[in-house]
């Protein structure tokens, strides 16, 4: 389990770097990360139209900020259609976040459909230590270029459809998320889904999101 926010950057080679390269985007990121403290965990959610993915983003940020954090949250830009490929974003932070670019380098990646994998590149920019959350029941094979990627697969469409009675792996997946991680609490995950439904779709989701985390947990 992960007791603390945690970030990837390595701050000796990058002002190393800053210093042979001054017109780079390292001035940018080193400055924000420095200045403002750089404890951020960032997470990259990718699915199809239909499937939540946006709303996942947005539940993710709620549950952050009910415990206190400082979060974010927005979807990639570009075509969202009933099935075809979606990214949203999430950043946690115990510090006011000043980036508003796409996340490329995540802590954590959330895989709401498998086939999305490679047409998507999901795992590209993945950070040593990180976590790869798929929507599956059986395990996959997962090639990395980072090491010590934590993987988890979790049969969310088939939860969804139990106890929600439709195949949306949204909110199943914050549930196994949260165990995951640790980054946050299963209690701030139900919460933010009852704040962003209501009555029994609510709960049904809730319920879901449960039985997620402990499968994993």
């Amino acid at each position: 389990m992960v007791s603390k926010l945690t970030n990837t950057v390595n701050w000796e080679s990058q002002l190393l770097l800053f210093v042979k390269n001054p017109d780079s985007q390292l001035f940018v990121d080193v400055s924000i990360y420095i200045v403002y403290g750089g404890l951020m965990f960032q997470v990259r959610i990718h699915g199809r139209g239909g499937q939540g993915v946006v709303t996942a983003a947005e539940m993710l940020s709620i549950a952050a900020f009910l415990e206190g954090k400082h979060a974010q949250a927005f979807p990639s830009f570009g075509s969202e259609r009933m099935g075809a490929p979606v990214q949203s974003f999430c950043r946690i932070s115990d510090v006011e976040i000043r980036l508003r670019e796409p996340v490329l380098e995540p802590n954590a990646v959330i895989i709401q459909d498998r086939t999305v994998i490679e047409p998507s590149n999901a795992f590209g920019g993945i950070v040593d230590g990180g976590f790869a959350l798929i929507n599956s029941p059986d395990k996959l094979s997962c090639d990395f270029k980072s090491n010590d990627v934590t993987v988890a697969c979790v049969g969310a469409t088939e939860i969804a459809l139990e106890h929600v009675g439709k195949p949306l792996p949204n909110a199943v997946l914050l549930g196994s998320f949260a165990a995951l991680t640790g980054i946050i609490k299963i209690d701030s995950v139900i919460e933010a889904i009852r704040t962003k439904f209501s009555g029994a779709i609510a709960e049904k989701n809730v319920s879901a999101a449960k039985a997620a985390y402990d499968k994993i947990s």
